[in-house]
């Protein structure tokens, strides 16, 4: 399996790295991708890619942070040149629904980010939340120009999805799909080509069931793998094949 998307800059996962990274291994991870959400994340997660070969990591500006800080396109492509194990720009995108950051600040960055991620030529991590429009409006001004995207913890409508998947976009099922009350979600996953799905943790957060509650962590992602080969009604370890050949597809 492939945990495509994790914060192993956060607390409790950073204080406990190397027991993090052995559970990983135990239930049969093969690669971690953690995410950088502003300077200080990209700074340690420079320090966490070389602990351990499976572990790579992005550069990127989560929406929340964007009134308090930017990173430009020339920034981003500096940076993402000079470590050869950062593969992926992001967590970038939109969020309107906690109103962290100025509306305009989190455009104007998500710009920034989709241009650098095309001369890159790196997946773009989208984050979007109560932003559907907004989102698809700014990555459709750029379907001509090859931007690789990935709806990371995936929760948006069937038609949003659909609009997505116009843009040749890869989805991201997070733990949220085993929570009983998620089934509108869980039907929009059931439509999503499976040649267009990879697996997620988001951890520390978002722990899927029978772990809910508890602080998230990369090794739990055999469950989100598990109900999502119920939707798809596909074997696990067919799934498992599926996903990983997506995530390096993806991630060439």
């Amino acid at each position: 399996m492939i945990d495509s998307h994790c914060h192993l800059d956060h607390e409790p996962l950073y204080s406990n790295i190397n027991d993090v990274i052995k559970r990983s291994k135990q239930i049969g991870l093969k690669k971690i991708l953690t995410i950088s959400t502003n300077l200080n994340s990209f700074e340690n997660i420079k320090k966490i890619i070389e602990l351990d070969e499976m572990i790579y990591g992005s550069i990127g500006l989560h929406p929340h942070e964007t009134s308090d800080g930017k990173m430009e396109k020339e920034f981003i492509i500096d940076n993402a040149n000079k470590y050869k194990k950062i593969i992926g720009v992001g967590e970038t995108g939109l969020d309107f629904y906690y109103e962290n950051s100025k509306k305009n600040d989190q455009i104007q960055s998500f710009i920034e980010h989709i241009e650098a991620s095309i001369v890159l030529k790196y997946p773009l991590i989208v984050h979007s939340r109560s932003a559907e429009k907004e989102t698809f409006d700014i990555l459709n001004n750029y379907k001509n120009s090859d931007v690789k995207i990935l709806m990371h913890c995936f929760t948006g409508s069937r038609e949003f999805a659909k609009k997505m998947m116009s843009l040749n976009a890869y989805f991201s099922a997070s733990g949220i799909i085993t929570f009983k009350n998620s089934v509108e979600l869980q039907e929009t996953f059931k439509l999503i080509e499976k040649d267009k799905i990879l697996i997620e943790t988001d951890s520390p957060f978002l722990a899927p069931v029978p772990m809910r509650g508890k602080k998230n962590e990369p090794s739990y992602i055999k469950y989100t793998l598990q109900k999502l080969s119920e939707l798809k009604s596909l074997n696990f370890d067919d799934l498992e094949e599926i996903t990983n050949n997506n995530f390096e597809k993806l991630f060439s």
